[in-house]
């Protein structure tokens, strides 16, 4: 499905879609399920062999292959923010998969040398101009910059309870687009304020928070690898999407978990709460790696 969505026809500038007249069906949000899936089983069956297998080059390369292929296809579309979902999600379940510190420092040395050079030789001109928007929004407040100054006023606007359900001024006379989707934060922050703004962002950090204890009392590796797995999925949106609308993050196509607009979102992640509670009901103990 990834390789066959590259051939529809583009929807604002990525062929991440398919037209399906009644819906929408963004195949890369499914995915999320069969690359988790599929890598805490890899992990898994690596590690049967011994604890420290997984930290063997071959052995992490094949772990890292099964992430770069969706990676890849998606980066393609172009959909860089659902990527990063990849990535992150990936890291997590290496990491308490019990990966060895000297790849960790070795992957912070080549991002460190990696970023500039992809930065100015690999990347497309609209995602340069996204990063150097974030930077600085002013440089071009009519144009790349518009939508995250639009979204920090009607942040601000809001103040502490809100201007009112479907009273915002920036989202309801159309001055901040996409507002059912990408800025649906920024609308829940002027039209019902601080408080309820602070309450989505609570609730989000609760979900995270239980995704990693059930990853920390799983019944076994399994299930503790898919549950941090998902919890990596969480993170990234919920971080990613509540900080680009503040300015924090540079902008991507990333919703927000159960509240963005976008059926193949939500539904995944419905699928993914659904394999949490799985792992929940059959927890037993903590098997972290020391």
């Amino acid at each position: 499905m990834l390789i066959a969505v590259l051939f529809t026809e583009p929807i604002n500038g990525a062929t991440s879609w398919f037209d399906l007249k009644v819906f929408n069906l963004q195949p890369a949000e499914f995915e999320k399920i069969f690359t988790i899936l599929t890598l805490a089983l890899l992990i898994c069956k690596i590690k049967s062999k011994g604890r420290n297998e997984i930290n063997k080059p071959l052995k992490l390369l094949s772990i890292l292959c099964v992430t770069a292929v969706p990676l890849l296809l998606i980066i393609k579309q172009p959909d860089y923010g659902t990527a990063a979902a990849y990535i992150v999600a990936t890291v997590l379940m290496i990491f308490v998969a019990g990966i060895d510190k000297r790849y960790i420092i070795g992957c912070v040395i080549i991002i460190a040398i990696a970023v500039p050079v992809v930065y100015n030789f690999v990347l497309p001109e609209h995602a340069k101009t996204r990063i150097n928007v974030f930077l600085n929004p002013d440089s071009d407040p009519r144009g790349a910059g518009y939508n995250v100054i639009q979204s920090k006023l009607a942040i601000g606007a809001g103040g502490l309870t809100g201007m009112g359900i479907l009273k915002g001024n920036q989202t309801q006379l159309g001055f901040l687009y996409p507002k059912t989707t990408d800025f649906i934060f920024s609308v829940i922050g002027e039209e019902m304020g601080f408080i309820i703004s602070a309450t989505v962002i609570i609730l989000n950090i609760v979900l995270i928070t239980k995704a990693i204890y059930i990853s920390k009392t799983a019944k076994d590796d399994l299930g503790s690898y898919i549950a941090m797995g998902i919890a990596g999925i969480f993170i990234f949106h919920t971080v990613q999407n509540i900080g680009m609308t503040m300015g924090l993050l540079p902008i991507t196509g990333v919703p927000l978990p159960f509240i963005s607009y976008g059926g193949s979102s939500l539904f995944t992640n419905f699928i993914l709460i659904g394999i949490l509670i799985n792992i929940s009901g059959r927890r037993q103990k903590a098997i972290f790696v020391e």
